[in-house]
């Protein structure tokens, strides 16, 4: 019986161990500039108070959800691009990006009165961008 707990306790542990990074996370983490172009990371960290997803959008095109612990990188022409919440998130924030440079944008999410989740962003150093990626898990890279 001290065995079969056993076996089944080693199953339960490895049923939860983390998946390995994906080769598209492994790549976003190594923060390589793009020549000519910006690169825009915006993140969730796991300190984010709250669990709600949030969808975003960067220049009026849906780019998906965020959840605590994720982030996106995105690689853009160099000019004004404006990032937002989606539906009833009225978050908003517009970036100048210059080209060759890179951007850390961290996204806080609250639920507000109405219901609705309401999405803050806010520009953040580089260093602590990249810890934070560093810690996250790109979101659609499985």
């Amino acid at each position: 019986m001290a065995m079969f707990r056993l076996m089944l306790f080693a199953l339960l542990l490895t049923g939860c161990a983390p998946l390995p990074p994906s080769p598209e996370d492994i790549a976003a983490k190594r923060f390589e500039h793009v020549p000519g172009k910006a690169v825009i990371y915006l993140f969730r960290d796991y300190q984010d108070f709250s669990d709600e997803v949030s969808t975003v959008m960067l220049d009026d095109q849906m780019m998906g959800s965020t959840f605590r612990g994720t982030y996106f990188r995105w690689v853009v022409e160099p000019g004004r691009h404006q990032i937002r919440g989606y539906a009833g998130d009225a978050g908003t924030f517009t970036l100048d990006a210059a080209p060759d440079r890179m951007y850390f944008i961290q996204q806080s999410v609250s639920r507000m009165f109405h219901g609705f989740a309401q999405s803050f962003f806010r520009p953040v150093p580089e260093i602590y961008g990249r810890a934070a990626v560093q810690r996250g898990e790109l979101t659609g890279g499985r």
